[in-house]
Parts: structure tokens; sequence; C-alpha cells
């Protein structure tokens, strides 16, 4: 399973190691692990901090933009000192002194056509943090076609949404079986407004569903939809069926 865990280290993951679905065989698969995280932003943000500190030992962190005044109310990476900084620059700083273990690298423009795809391949596992459809969908097909697994997350207003996508079995659905072809119309946050906790509320949660897939244990939400109305104070959950004309999915699953 790889080298053994020194010291410093049985000591800083000790409260994982302890768990039994982890315990030290999980830790140094965690160790060896490569996430890529695409997005910085309010998702993205508590995601580099938890992945880091969780032990993932390779961090892809992708973002092209740079830190406004406005970011500051749910991207808690950054403070405003950091005003102006490339979100990849500042998230890198942050996330090393988290965990100076870890290997942190850094995209710092949109991923797309090749470069989407070669960073894909080179991953255990993707994390989409992103805050449009194009490219979610874009995240997806790369993903399905290298059959590498996709935690998916969303946010807006007082709601949120988690799903992941296994992406290796027939009969697994994929995000765009979820949302179709077709462009949703989206509102973003400028004009309908998030609040910052909830937008940390489904970042906990896709951390613990990428740490799930990485470590095999429990039951990720492989063909579900989990719905989060921090209004009401509920979460439930809707089974998604694959659909079967999928111009994604359906012909590599056959």
């Amino acid at each position: 399973m790889g080298a053994e865990l020194g010291n410093p280290q049985l000591l800083r993951y000790n409260r994982q190691i302890v768990l039994p679905e982890v315990g030290i065989e999980g830790q140094q698969r965690l160790l060896q692990s490569h996430v890529l995280l695409i997005g910085l932003g309010g998702l993205g943000s508590p995601l580099a901090m938890y992945l880091a500190t969780c032990g993932v030992g390779r961090l892809t962190l992708a973002d092209p933009d740079r830190i406004e005044l406005a970011n500051l109310q749910r991207q808690i990476l950054y403070g405003t000192s950091s005003l102006g900084r490339a979100k990849t620059e500042e998230a890198r700083r942050v996330v090393e002194d988290l965990n100076p273990e870890i290997r942190v690298e850094t995209v710092a423009e949109y991923l797309k056509g090749d470069l989407l795809r070669e960073q894909v391949q080179a991953a255990d596992l993707v994390v989409d943090a992103t805050d449009n459809f194009e490219t979610r969908l874009a995240i997806n097909q790369a993903c399905v076609e290298s059959a590498t697994p996709l935690v998916s997350g969303a946010v807006i207003r007082m709601e949120g949404q988690v799903a992941v996508f296994r992406n290796r079995q027939k009969g697994d659905a994929c995000y765009q079986c979820l949302f179709g072809a077709e462009p949703v119309p989206e509102e973003g946050c400028a004009e309908t407004g998030v609040l910052g906790p909830v937008a940390g509320a489904v970042a906990s949660v896709q951390a613990v569903e990428a740490i799930k897939c990485l470590l095999s244990i429990g039951n990720p939400l492989y063909n579900r939809l989990l719905l989060y109305d921090a209004t009401e104070a509920q979460w439930r959950t809707v089974e998604l069926v694959a659909d079967e004309q999928c111009p994604i999915c359906s012909s590599i699953r056959r």
C-alpha cells in the first residue's frame, strides 16, 4: 500500500486514521490520490481546504479568475489582502500552509478542449465546483470518456445540490442524463444572491463524497441527486436514471 506513515503524519491525520472506515491503509490511499478541483469560488474554496487537510496527496486547482471584493462573502480561501491576485496562486499559498506535505499544482486558465481532457485523464477523481452549464457539460463529457468519477455540486440562493457520477458501469447516469444538452436558463448569484454558509454546506458534502469514492467506502451518491433547502432545513434525495439516448454516455456504456 506504499510507504509507511511517519509520526508527524500519524499525528496530523489521527482523527481520520482512528475511523474504521479509513485506518492507516485508507490514509495511505488518500496520500497517493490525485484530485482535479475545477473552480475556486464559493464551493471550491472550502473544498480545496478540506481535501488538503484530509491528506489528498496531489491536488490540481484550476480557475482563471482573480479575487474581487464581492468574492469574500463566501470564498473563504481569500482575505482582503488577496484582492487582485490570481485565485490559483492564493489558493496554493493557503493550501500549502494548511498541509505542506501534499503536492499542489495550479492551472490559471479555462480548462477546455485538449487541456481539459489531459487534466481529467491524469486525475483519479474530478470535483466540479464551477458555476456555468456549458463548463459542467464539458467536464462531464471528459469524465465519461476517460471513465473518471465526477463529484458535481451547485449552489444558489438558499439551495444546493450534489451528485456523484461513477462513469464506469453500464446503466450509470451522467450529468447530461440529468440536465440534457440544451442550455439551462441560469441565474447567477450576483443577480439572485447566495448565502455563504450554504455554499460551505454543499462543498462539505462534495468533499465527503470525494473521499468516499477515493477510499471505496460507504454508499456514495451514485445515480442520486442530493438536494438541500436551507430555508426549510431539509435534505432530500432524488434517484437518477440513465438516459438511453444520451449522446455522451449511452454508446460508451453499451
